[in-house]
């Protein structure tokens, strides 16, 4: 896995469609540092965590969660330091893990054929809730370095969280251009919705869970095209 440098204190890694696994992000701050997602698996943790070291940089402190969806949260239990999560996600979590509790992990393997190449080798799936739970922001200072957590409306999930780097101008957005799985339809007024908010941020360089980074005067036709 490689890193990409985004900003002077900014990098993500690539995603990757086989396996579906989105971008995770990573913030350096002077105190600590904050990553963006926890990826599809503890595998895609460990990949993760491989290529911070390689470049030097200190393990995440805490993960912020945009959705709860498996390729951005399942490995939560695998990550450095704590989680956060929005109540909405933290309670999916939850949810999902009661479910594949009661009625067996198949259930979850037979979602996408992406889950089932992810955990090929066996690996053991396991969804934890997160460690810190906030309403709707939550406000970090990483040291010379800030991350804004907040809650929106988007046509993916109803439980997505932007995280906005306001000294960089960069923006994660998860998935939350996305339509709504496994259809991928959208809905248009939560996507005029999110477009009022994503276009009020002062972010020059904005990074979606499964693509490359673009610009702000992008995001009106990349939202409109976005599966």
């Amino acid at each position: 896995m490689e890193l990409i440098r985004l900003s002077e204190r900014v990098w993500y890694s690539m995603f990757e469609e086989e396996r579906d696994r989105p971008c995770l992000g990573y913030i350096k701050g002077d105190r600590w540092s904050l990553a963006v997602d926890a990826g599809h698996s503890a595998a895609h943790v460990r990949e993760f965590y491989e290529a911070l070291e390689k470049e030097g940089l200190p393990l995440p402190a805490l993960t912020a969660i945009t959705h709860w969806h498996w390729d951005h949260a399942f490995g939560m239990h695998s990550i450095a330091g704590l989680s956060a999560a929005n109540v909405r996600t933290n309670q999916y979590l939850m949810d999902f893990a009661d479910l594949v509790r009661t009625e067996g992990v198949q259930k979850f393997f037979d979602l996408d054929p992406s889950i089932r190449k992810e955990y090929a080798s066996g690996e053991p799936v396991v969804i934890v809730p997160a460690d810190i739970v906030f309403d709707d922001r939550l406000d970090l200072d990483l040291g010379g370095v800030t991350a804004q957590l907040s809650t929106c409306i988007s046509p993916h999930t109803d439980d997505s969280t932007l995280v906005f780097v306001p000294e960089e101008k960069v923006l994660f957005v998860g998935d939350s251009i996305g339509g709504v799985f496994p259809s991928w339809e959208k809905d248009p007024e939560k996507a005029e919705a999110l477009l009022r908010t994503l276009m009020a941020y002062d972010a020059e360089q904005i990074l979606h869970g499964h693509g490359l980074a673009f610009s702000r005067e992008e995001l009106p036709g990349i939202l409109a095209d976005e599966a």
